[in-house]
């Protein structure tokens, strides 16, 4: 590779377009900030992708000449690095990064369509780090704890092998298990989105410069690194692993070899090699990044105790992170402590309360049958408050209303006819909002049926069909309905429905379970001298 290539700021800066949808939600799950604007979000990082807080980001409409005589907007990064620009209009835009300590990242032209939402992530270099030729950035302090503390010498679990999974290690019903797996799923995609490599096109012409100097050079720590992490953000994961393979032998030290080869472990279908080399990054810089993917690893492939043991340990290392602190509270929900999920979901909401992941979390959780708690509720109320054309924030809220309100005995009629008038306004604007969210259609049948309404809510029951045919629960409650209005035929029909979707839904989550290897613990006393407690 060329000097002059090195010089360039664009060995630095790299800049990830990715035109999609909140991961962690449906298009429903955001707010509907204005008919027809598009949505520009991302994160702002150094180097080493590590986040950059407060730095502050422009975005101008136009390019060139033109968006230096545009007014510019700006906004600034939060704690986790991130941005967001809403309710922008359609055209082209040029995006502007900018933080003391660092070099500016600009971007342009980006291309905006009616109702896109597109996510740039920014990266930015440091104008401090004096760097020699071949070195590798340096960690962004920022990330670290105050005296970057050992996660624990000697961790109280061994992920001793991995297994075929013949049961799902969930606790309760199948509803409940089910919506276990979802969210262990949405909390490991908080960990692509937040830790997402910047996605470069392939250039054959760097791919070439970058085998030839590890050519040269087989003992080249950051050639062979460089390498490595080219290929594997430009999907050539196979190609990846034996250059962050090499680069992890000639400096075992380095944490970002260990975490770049867990990352690429896992998409090679490794599962215990993945966690080993997370586990590594995270004993040799326990960083937030790093502990946040080794419990994810952990928890996806059904070490919960572990998994918890990790997050406890990382919320007390990073008090102030939202997705450590959700993370723990799915931990929980999945070993049954509903009670103490809830309250971690509470917590987070209170770190970040414009943040709406622990509000959609915290109302996912909501499948228990017991009553939320008043903390809950006042949380979730906030979030329909914070975002009042968000259907989903406004049907979680119904739900927690309408769930207290079956779990209290003291409440009095005209208490109860308030409280369902309630939670059926919030409903029809949750359904007023988004048109196909079944599950709110669902509810607003259940209510119904409870006011013995059978009319309505075989309509509402209909309707949620219609827009959400995947939803078993409607076609047993319809039935049940019709039962009620004497329609025995249009019962029983519903019923066989029910009974092969249920069929159906089943067969498919036994499948995806039987795809997820599961670690085999091995746990050490908790009692011993030489385990810290967590």
């Amino acid at each position: 590779m060329t000097a002059g290539h090195f010089s360039q700021t664009a060995l630095y800066v790299a800049l990830c377009v990715v035109a999609a949808i909140a991961t962690l939600a449906p298009d429903r799950a955001q707010s509907q900030e204005s008919v027809g604007a598009a949505t520009v979000h991302g994160y702002v990082r150094d180097s080493t992708r590590r986040p950059v807080a407060n730095a502050t980001v422009f975005l101008n409409l136009g390019t060139g000449m033109q968006a230096l005589a545009t007014p510019a907007q700006s906004t600034h990064t939060d704690s986790e690095g991130r941005y967001r620009f809403a309710a922008l209009q359609a055209g082209a835009y040029t995006l502007r990064a900018e933080m003391s300590g660092y070099e500016r990242a600009t971007v342009g032209p980006v291309n905006l369509a009616r109702k896109q939402t597109t996510k740039i992530d920014l990266f930015l270099a440091s104008t401090k780090a004096s760097e020699l030729p071949g070195a590798l950035p340096r960690t962004h302090a920022a990330e670290k704890p105050a005296q970057a503390p050992k996660f624990f010498d000697e961790p109280q679990f061994t992920v001793a092998g991995v297994t075929q999974a013949t049961n799902s290690g969930g606790h309760g019903s199948d509803t409940v298990l089910r919506t276990t797996e979802a969210l262990a799923k949405a909390t490991v995609s908080l960990s692509n989105d937040s830790a997402a490599s910047s996605r470069a096109a392939t250039s054959p012409a760097t791919e070439r410069s970058l085998r030839a100097t590890v050519a040269l050079d087989p003992d080249n720590f950051a050639a062979n690194r460089r390498l490595g992490e080219f290929l594997a953000d430009n999907e050539k994961t196979a190609e990846a692993a034996p250059f962050l393979e090499r680069a992890s032998l000639l400096n075992p030290k380095d944490p970002e070899s260990h975490h770049l080869l867990g990352e690429l472990e896992e998409k090679l279908g490794k599962p215990l090699e993945a966690v080993r080399e997370y586990q590594r990054a995270a004993q040799l810089d326990p960083s937030e990044p790093n502990l946040f993917d080794w419990g994810t690893e952990l928890l996806i492939h059904r070490a919960l105790e572990p998994a918890t043991e990790v997050f406890t340990k990382g919320n007390r290392l990073f008090p102030k992170s939202v997705r450590m602190q959700v993370a723990l509270g799915v931990s929980l929900y999945a070993r049954g402590s509903y009670d103490q999920a809830a309250q971690s979901l509470v917590d987070a909401s209170d770190l970040a309360p414009d943040n709406p992941t622990p509000y959609l979390f915290l109302g996912r959780m909501q499948s228990v049958e017991t009553p939320p708690s008043q903390a809950s509720v006042e949380r979730l109320k906030r979030f329909a408050q914070l975002q009042p054309d968000n259907a989903l924030a406004n049907y979680y809220y119904a739900v927690s209303l309408w769930k207290q309100s079956a779990g209290s005995v003291n409440r009095d009629v005209e208490s109860n006819n308030e409280r369902s008038a309630q939670v059926e306004s919030l409903l029809q604007k949750a359904v007023h909002l988004d048109p196909k969210l079944g599950a709110a259609y669902l509810q607003l049948g259940i209510l119904h049926s409870q006011r013995a309404d059978f009319s309505r809510a075989i309509s509402a029951y209909q309707k949620a069909i219609e827009v959400s045919p995947e939803l078993e629960e409607t076609h047993y409650r319809l039935a049940q309905a019709y039962r009620r209005t004497g329609d025995k035929t249009k019962a029983q029909e519903e019923l066989q429905r029910h009974q092969l979707l249920s069929m159906k839904t089943k067969d498919n989550a036994e499948h995806q379970r039987r795809e997820i290897q599961q670690f085999v613990i091995s746990l050490r006393s908790r009692n011993s001298a030489s385990s810290p407690q967590p």
